[in-house]
């Protein structure tokens, strides 16, 4: 390989950025890595090449981290703009590894859903449909909002249901929607759509765990009425 050749000119297995587009960032070595930051190497050496050549002067990314950009700056092909790039990506690692890790909030009953999802749709005066996605443990990953409506009814489509449950990888749901006349019961829309969407989620292996209906600081949960 030319050692003056960009990273463009290479073949594409060999591209850092293309390597963890198509293997994932966990296969790039350190040097790749910090060859991403930079973007370019100099006339005589690539932005891999010249990242080996940094790292070799210190014992550990953490002693790369406490290093100033003078030091950083005395390699050519590392100017100012570079500098920083390497000192701020190096800071957030090491913030990252300061904060504790947040404790998800795992479900175990249907009160311990309408506690989550209630607050957001007690007192609007429209009907929403929402979901929570929860992982293999029952905690929570997210609540997305699937639809909003008017007074009485929302559109709900199958496929945006299940779009963010399969892009966040979720192993279950909890199907939510609230009723701004204040009644909890089930109409019979409420029950179709129920079974139609449990339906669909055991072609995709996902499970529809219960169905919250929220109205007048109170709630209807399909799970504890034998309805799902």
């Amino acid at each position: 390989m030319n050692a003056n050749s960009s990273i463009k000119t290479w073949a594409e297995e060999d591209r850092p950025r293309e390597k963890m587009i198509a293997k994932g960032r966990e296969v790039l070595t350190n040097a790749e890595l910090l060859a991403i930051l930079m973007g370019s190497g100099s006339r005589s050496e690539t932005a891999v090449q010249l990242a080996q050549r940094i790292l070799s002067e210190v014992d550990s990314l953490n002693e790369l981290g406490r290093k100033d950009l003078e030091f950083l700056m005395k390699f050519k092909g590392i100017g100012e703009a570079k500098a920083i790039s390497i000192a701020a990506a190096l800071e957030l690692g090491r913030r990252r590894q300061a904060e504790a890790p947040q404790q998800r909030p795992q479900i175990s009953s249907s009160y311990d859903a309408y506690s989550i999802i209630g607050p957001l749709l007690e007192d609007i005066p429209h009907e929403e449909f929402w979901i929570i996605l929860l992982n293999r443990r029952n905690e929570v990953i997210s609540k997305e909002k699937i639809s909003s409506g008017g007074v009485s009814a929302t559109v709900v489509d199958s496929k945006l249901v299940f779009k963010p449950v399969i892009s966040r990888l979720a192993s279950s749901i909890i199907l939510v929607h609230n009723h701004p006349s204040g009644r909890i019961s089930p109409s019979n829309e409420d029950i179709a759509l129920t079974k139609k969407l449990k339906e669909a989620g055991k072609l995709l292996d996902i499970k529809i765990l219960d169905h919250l209906i929220i109205g007048n600081r109170q709630y209807y949960s399909f799970l504890d009425e034998g309805k799902i």
